[in-house]
């Protein structure tokens, strides 16, 4: 994309200072607070803010809320992120000062691999209890990653990011990654699963799965995982999932099969009971999407409280007959 001579020269003005440029180098590693900046900077929260609030209207950086909290991140537009690294890549990491603030970043993801952990460990015992009735998260993995396949893509989109897991496998095919979940506590532990794994190409962010904070049309790849037996209306959830997806871009969903385990529902929170092929293929229907393969994993043992896990892909019916780089897409018609 092309930018007149005046946007470019305002862009380069707003990066052109040692702080805001000290920024976009920590922004290129993850997304960051004004307190977690402040901190690092070591500069007081209202300078820091303006040179946020420069940045951003430069169109460098993005904002999003999550509570009482505001995260700052590089640009979600292509061309805009792509400045910013090809910048930020000509920076020297022996630089004192960028090995200070390195470190200081260390520090604070640190901190927040801290309380990852003490969440977790308050609701291990939980997860493991379900985990243990059905087969390992291992081979559902490498059963996605066949799926999808090698080929890399432009982006993806985890509903329900829980642990961001999702998000860190795929890492290595996709130049954007975006994780969306309700829960302030589980993007904690993403956030330090992801600086732990080293996955700077993706942020997570707090929103409903019904009304996700991205943009429509813009994902080659959405995954739900183990998220909707928890929702009071799937086919809803699955219909803005597919409105997420670009031409030709794929849903894919794992969850339970049909099961009676009520146990589930009353101390889990499990509003569904597993769902069958025929319901899947009927909301992709609904939604615009074909169902194009369902996978089945036995549970990992012959006990009589057991679940099956199911894995199913739908593409959206669109051709993506443009460049996939073109911003304009066909809208997704209604009827």
């Amino acid at each position: 994309m092309h930018v007149t001579l005046d946007t470019m020269v305002d862009t380069l003005k707003a990066a052109a200072e040692s702080s805001r440029l000290r920024i976009l180098v920590l922004l290129s590693r993850g997304d960051l607070t004004v307190s977690d900046l402040t901190e690092i900077l070591g500069q007081s929260q209202p300078r820091v803010s303006r040179h946020l609030k420069l940045l951003l209207d430069a169109g460098l950086i993005g904002r999003y809320q999550e509570g009482s909290w505001a995260f700052f991140r590089l640009s979600d537009t292509d061309s805009s992120r792509d400045f910013v690294q090809r910048l930020v890549s000509g920076v020297r990491e022996a630089d004192p000062q960028v090995v200070r603030d390195l470190e200081r970043l260390a520090a604070v993801k640190r901190k927040r691999q801290d309380r990852a952990a003490e969440y977790f460990s308050e609701n291990a015992a939980s997860w493991d209890r379900i985990r243990s009735l059905h087969v390992p998260d291992r081979a559902v993995e490498a059963a996605l990653l066949k799926l999808v396949g090698k080929r890399p893509f432009q982006s993806m989109l985890d509903l329900g990011t829980g642990t961001g897991r999702l998000l860190e496998i795929f890492a290595p095919l996709y130049r954007r990654g975006v994780g969306i979940d309700m829960s302030r506590e589980m993007l904690t532990v993403a956030r330090a699963n992801l600086d732990k794994a080293g996955v700077a190409n993706a942020q997570v962010r707090q929103g409903d799965i019904f009304s996700p904070p991205v943009e429509r049309n813009a994902f080659d790849l959405v995954t739900i995982h183990q998220v909707l037996h928890y929702l009071d209306d799937p086919a809803r959830a699955i219909g803005e999932a597919a409105r997420l997806l670009r031409p030709s871009g794929r849903l894919v969903i794992v969850d339970f099969a049909p099961h009676n385990l009520e146990f589930l529902r009353d101390q889990h929170a499990h509003m569904r009971l597993g769902f069958s092929d025929r319901q899947i293929a009927d909301w992709f229907e609904e939604a615009g999407l074909d169902l194009e393969e369902s996978q089945e994993f036995e549970p990992r043992r012959q006990a009589e409280a057991r679940l099956t896990v199911k894995l199913w892909l739908g593409r959206d019916r669109r051709l993506l007959i443009a460049d996939p780089s073109n911003d304009t897409l066909p809208a997704r018609e209604t009827a």
